[in-house]
């Protein structure tokens, strides 16, 4: 009886060994004389336990972890043996940090070969699409609307109404862009399902296609990310060969041809614009709106932007139905988010639940408190925008309406936690060197107010005339917040306003120190 093992080929489980574990299993198999399968599968995402190896058993996938290179020899054994080993985690499923989720849009990351097709195919694969193209494109649309779906890239903006607006604007030709850039501190869910299950994204940017009467997609990676785009390229040649993209999709007579470009590592790109200017070909800066890209985008067609796990969400929604969707979260956050838990985190990873979970059960139930052993003093939830949350503020709900309420932002599921050893002063610094380092250029108020907010910053840690300084950085906040024509120095006040107000004492401590 053959024997199915499990090694990931995601970069996380990679960066730490998972390609020599892969190796030595195969290697001592050979040696031993045992016939074994060896599947490279995506991460469930619990990456303190990488390079995870699973085994097929009749009780269900066990897992081992961490497994070094050095042990994959004796994991192998125990494997063969009868699973003993100090090593074994029990079944993957029913570990806490997994059992604790509701995965739709990573239903299948960890679980299938992300490049076998019979595999996407077995694990309820292209349902969504096949449902979607039974019902006209408009009736696509309202399920996606009455789902709830919100962009999962930050803004939060309701997909089904930018879906519409594409529909019901007459063009010759339309577009289906996918922004990948994902460029948050902290973030690396995206880059996880695409390495994990691109198909999924696939059918997501193929029903978005037949919903809105686009025949041409584009998918704009990141260049730091070159296992997910050669996985992404693979993949794309297989859908074409299955027949889910290309010219008769699913023999529906629906046409959508799809494309990767690989962006030049500019954060700003991750605004829709500035990605629109980048994929044209131009240097990546942002446009003026109206118009809107759902009206006027790419080549000033009307495109349609999402980021990776909006998209990756439609597909389900066609397929269970956007009650089914809907009935997940609260209020006006529907569904899941897909969480990362990064910075001084004692377990760090990927974690997909329905909105409403509070931050801090997150964190400590989940993530295990900080990685360090001391409390947590800050935690920042949205990217390097995003506010910084005190200890005392983390029963926060996480939705989108519970974060404006408390002056922040989900954003793309970023977390990032922080011990009692952080500077915030420091931070508030960051989050001004970073929109001066990233900002495109275009507009006064984020590329000059950065570099002044940075000066501004050193004079008050510096103890030079603090009061004065301090309501100087509150007008240039207040300026970059209302005449920055994006997000990028729209938001960037946040993290400085957040670490002035909830760690006020951080910005005179040097004064003190030197007095």
């Amino acid at each position: 009886m053959t024997t199915t093992i499990y090694v990931p080929r995601d970069s996380a489980a990679v960066s730490v060994g998972a390609d020599a574990v892969a190796e030595a299993i195969q290697r001592d198999a050979a040696a031993l004389g045992e016939e074994i399968r060896l599947v490279r599968n995506g991460s469930r995402g619990m990456l303190w336990l990488e390079p995870l190896v699973e085994v097929v058993t009749d009780r269900g996938r066990i897992g081992y972890g961490p497994v070094t290179p050095g042990r994959a020899g004796e994991v192998l054994t125990a494997i063969l043996d009868g699973g003993e080993h100090e090593l074994n985690l029990g079944r993957v499923d029913d570990l806490p940090w997994m059992s604790g989720q509701t995965r739709l849009c990573f239903a299948r990351v960890g679980v299938t070969d992300p490049l076998s097709a019979d595999d996407y195919l077995a694990h309820g694969g292209t349902a969504g699409l096949r449902r979607a193209l039974e019902q006209d494109p408009a009736d696509v649309v309202a399920a996606v609307t009455e789902s709830g779906l919100r962009g999962r890239g930050g803004a939060g903006f309701p997909a089904g109404i930018k879906w519409k607006t594409v529909l019901d604007t007459q063009a010759e030709q339309k577009f289906v862009c996918c922004n990948a850039d994902e460029g948050d501190s902290g973030t690396f869910a995206d880059r996880m399902l695409i390495e994990g299950d691109p198909f999924c994204l696939i059918e997501g940017m193929t029903i978005a296609a037949y919903a809105t009467g686009a025949t041409e997609g584009y998918v704009y990676l990141r260049s730091e990310y070159p296992d997910a785009v050669a996985t992404l390229r693979q993949a794309i040649e297989i859908a074409y060969a299955r027949g889910w993209l290309g010219e008769n999709i699913l023999g529906s007579g629906a046409k959508f041809d799809l494309f990767v470009r690989v962006g030049a590592g500019a954060y700003i790109c991750g605004e829709e614009t500035s990605m629109l200017e980048s994929l044209e070909g131009k240097r990546g800066m942002v446009r003026a709106k109206p118009p809107i890209p759902a009206i006027t985008g790419l080549f000033g067609k009307p495109t349609v932007v999402n980021n990776v796990l909006t998209l990756a969400s439609v597909p389900v929604i066609l397929a269970d139905g956007a009650e089914a969707y809907a009935a997940l979260g609260r209020e006006r956050s529907r569904g899941t988010q897909v969480f990362q838990l990064a910075g001084n985190i004692a377990r760090g990873g990927v974690f997909e639940t329905a909105f409403g979970m509070s931050l801090a059960e997150l964190i400590d139930d989940y993530g295990g408190g900080t990685r360090s052993g001391r409390p947590v003093r800050a935690v920042q939830v949205g990217g390097p925008l995003g506010a910084y949350l005190p200890a005392s503020q983390l029963d926060v709900p996480l939705d989108y309406e519970a974060f404006t309420a408390v002056n922040a932002m989900l954003g793309h599921g970023g977390i990032v936690v922080f011990d009692d050893t952080v500077d915030m002063a420091s931070m508030a610094r960051f989050a001004m060197e970073f929109c001066a380092e990233e900002s495109c250029g275009k507009c006064t108020p984020c590329r000059v107010g950065s570099v002044r907010g940075v000066e501004t910053i050193d004079r008050i840690r510096a103890g030079e005339d603090p009061d004065a300084n301090l309501a100087l950085l509150g007008d240039l906040c207040d300026l970059m917040t209302d005449g920055s024509l994006c997000a990028m120095g729209g938001l960037t006040p946040n993290p400085v306003l957040s670490a002035l107000r909830h760690f006020p004492d951080d910005f005179t401590a040097r004064q003190e120190s030197q007095s």
